[in-house]
């Protein structure tokens, strides 16, 4: 069973940056992507960023596209997520999201088998 488990999430203010990071807890993880995942409090889960292991290819939402970067380090089995000029509307839990297998829905949540527990990340205005 794979664990995937997150950290860096925080309270900054709006203009700040915050990183998050997600490692897989199973060495022998055959990774196929790895993303992020938001759900603000009253609204649904929506898609935020992912990253193809073999090739790097990265996916973004429109609305966090040249704020938010995603990268992996394919030793640790690490997906990381840097923030830079966060809103308040970026307030959330975020979610890391995991798949082994090949996945042509990388930017919905059924395109993904395996879930973090979640950080809060809070930006005030």
């Amino acid at each position: 069973q794979v664990q995937l488990i997150e950290s860096g999430g925080g309270l900054v203010q709006a203009g700040g940056s915050l990183r998050l990071s997600c490692a897989a807890s199973a060495r022998t993880f055959s990774t196929y992507a790895m993303g992020w995942f938001r759900q603000a409090p009253g609204k649904e889960r929506e898609f935020v960023a992912t990253i193809t292991w073999r090739t790097g290819t990265t996916y973004y939402a429109d609305s966090v596209k040249g704020r938010f970067t995603i990268s992996r380090d394919n030793a640790k089995i690490t997906v990381y997520l840097q923030m830079n000029s966060l809103k308040p509307e970026d307030t959330a839990v975020y979610y890391c999201a995991a798949v082994a297998r090949t996945s042509a829905y990388l930017r919905s949540q059924s395109g993904y088998d395996y879930w973090g527990q979640g950080t809060q990340v809070t930006v005030s205005s």
